[in-house]
């Protein structure tokens, strides 16, 4: 069978105080002979952001990340979240972004915690929507965290799993609906 070395150390971000890709690679150490088995992946990606500078000095936050879970914990917080606070005519005043994922940790198809075995449907290169709903929403900006709201498409967008803050990575919007429709298992809230 094919043998490889052990994991290299993860590289450090790509860009200072911008989200992007760290990397690390193994190396083949044994080709598999005679039908063995064949070797394994050799590089593995992972969302990276710096919230300092190689000097030392903070970033200033720019880019906080999305912070994102499951769409059925959304059905729980309108019950909850019905406080004079947002009125029932502003309880559909959300939007939904969907986005492009990139890069995803492999802690997210390790997770099998019952509460979190939603992030195991996370995959690079799927499109996932995203729901901004009024109790995750910033009262003055009407917007959430993390959204891209003033991102094109090509730029690169840091987000992380609530509930496993190793379960994060890049993705890249795509657009803003009023609706979200993607199926549930590839749907999500902003936290």
């Amino acid at each position: 069978p094919c043998v490889v070395g052990e994991w290299s150390h993860w590289s450090g971000c790509a860009e200072q105080c911008q989200p992007g890709l760290r990397i690390r690679r193994r190396y083949v150490q044994q080709e598999p002979k005679n039908g063995g088995e064949p070797c394994p992946a050799l590089e593995e990606k992972a969302g990276c952001l710096e919230y300092l500078t190689y000097q030392g000095e903070d970033c200033g936050h720019e880019h906080v990340p999305a912070f994102i879970t499951t769409s059925e914990y959304g059905k729980e917080r309108k019950r909850r979240a019905a406080s004079s606070l947002w009125p029932s005519d502003k309880e559909a005043a959300g939007y939904c972004v969907e986005f492009k994922t990139e890069s995803l940790s492999h802690h997210c198809a390790l997770e099998n915690r019952p509460y979190a075995r939603w992030m195991q449907y996370l995959r690079e290169g799927h499109t996932v929507c995203v729901a901004c709903q009024p109790p995750a929403m910033n009262t003055d900006t009407q917007r959430c965290s993390g959204d891209g709201h003033n991102a094109d498409g090509g730029k690169i967008l840091h987000w992380e799993a609530v509930g496993n803050s190793q379960c994060q990575g890049t993705w890249k919007k795509i657009r803003q609906l009023e609706h979200c429709s993607c199926p549930l298992v590839h749907s999500f809230i902003f936290t």
